[in-house]
């Protein structure tokens, strides 16, 4: 005669859902076959404490249990569980109404399986670092400091002092539940919710961890940035974000990077653009000028006759494409520089060039010459500005 499911457990009839839970793992540990091998009084004795489990920690089960007793799960039981073997859950194992259907109409036996646990990625981390424009130019390795979750050290990640069987899917980390009709079968493998599917737990709880089996820890790496990244790069490192769950791979890391303008010079692309002024007599003359560029000072040979607005480009002077290597260009614009203030000879040369036009457009009778002779004008006004 079946002993009563209460009495195996050693709880009483208004025990919790913990109650019995912590019951069954303290006497799953007892009489485990891998504890007690050979031994048959202990493993008919952890078949009873399967058996009751089965029923006293499922709901429906359990109230079926307190109103019928052993005979709720009985053919011809007065609960009307008849015929469905101990390990039946009348509506439990139904997860959508295509179940119910293949269970009344199916006929034959069939196996449904739900998901188990897979393995995930852990979570990426995103960092960012600022850069000098020098810096991004000519490409640095830089280094990043971040924190990230990772495998506890003291217990490898399992959360205790070791692993043990799982006392309640026996290792296999899926448990299975048979239903059966005048229709047929249904057997359902649903991930073990003792171990959450892996087949084992842990004794002794992990002090460093408190079981989770992963601790915060801060982390530094060197990084190399190519060089001419720009605002907003991304760049990712492979390996370096939170450790995974269920044995997957760890995440990444994202650095994103932040350039500092340059002083002097404007980026657009690989390009760059150096505004440089001229006076006049260094446009109409021709002039050899110095300006900045990333190589350091360097001297260019203006054309005689340049326009103001003119734009002189020095090849291969620009960035490097961070993807292709090829370099951009340097545009220098050119453009007219007035003075504000004018000593006393200034003022007379320009008044006498300024004449000297005067008398060549009226014996020219040019219209370029007549413009040109008005830019001297707006030259004389600007020149003779009172500050």
């Amino acid at each position: 005669m079946k002993r009563d499911y209460y009495e195996v457990l050693g709880t009483d009839r208004n025990a919790s859902s913990e109650d019995i839970k912590r019951a069954y793992r303290r006497l799953a540990r007892q009489y485990h076959p891998d504890v007690n091998p050979g031994d048959k009084d202990a493993a008919e004795k952890f078949k009873e404490i399967n058996e009751a489990y089965q029923v006293l920690s499922d709901e429906e089960k359990r109230a079926a249990y307190d109103r019928f007793g052993h005979s709720a799960f009985e053919r011809g039981g007065e609960g009307n569980y008849g015929g469905f073997g101990t390990d039946f859950d009348p509506f439990g194992d139904f997860s959508n109404f295509g179940d119910i259907f293949d269970f009344l109409f199916g006929g034959g036996t069939q196996y449904r399986r739900e998901r188990r646990p897979r393995p995930t990625k852990g979570q990426d981390i995103n960092v960012e670092v600022t850069l000098d424009f020098e810096e991004a130019a000519q490409g640095v390795e830089k280094e990043i400091s971040f924190s990230r979750l990772e495998v506890c050290s003291e217990c490898q990640g399992i959360g205790g002092k070791q692993r043990v069987t799982c006392p309640h899917c026996q290792g296999r980390g899926e448990v299975r539940h048979t239903q059966t009709s005048f229709f047929g079968s249904v057997v359902t493998a649903r991930p073990c919710s003792y171990c959450q599917g892996r087949g084992w737990i842990t004794e002794d709880t992990c002090p460093l961890c408190r079981g989770n089996g992963k601790v915060k820890a801060k982390r530094k790496i060197k990084v190399k940035i190519p060089a001419g990244v720009d605002s907003g790069h991304r760049l990712r490192v492979a390996g370096e974000g939170g450790a995974g769950e269920n044995g997957g791979p760890s995440g990444d890391l994202y650095v994103y990077v932040e350039v500092r303008p340059h002083p002097i010079l404007e980026r657009k692309g690989s390009d760059l653009y150096y505004d440089l002024e001229l006076s006049y007599p260094q446009l109409v003359l021709g002039d050899e000028v110095e300006i900045p560029t990333l190589r350091g000072p360097e001297k260019i040979r203006i054309p005689a006759g340049t326009e103001s607005g003119t734009s002189l480009r020095l090849r291969g002077k620009g960035l490097p494409d961070p993807q292709s290597g090829s370099r951009g260009d340097q545009i220098i614009r050119v453009k007219l520089r007035m003075p504000r203030r004018l000593t006393t000879e200034h003022r007379q040369t320009l008044e006498k060039l300024l004449e000297l036009e005067r008398v060549e457009n009226n014996i020219d009778g040019n219209g370029d010459n007549r413009k040109q002779g008005r830019v001297f004008e707006r030259l004389k006004e600007t020149f003779t500005r009172p500050e």
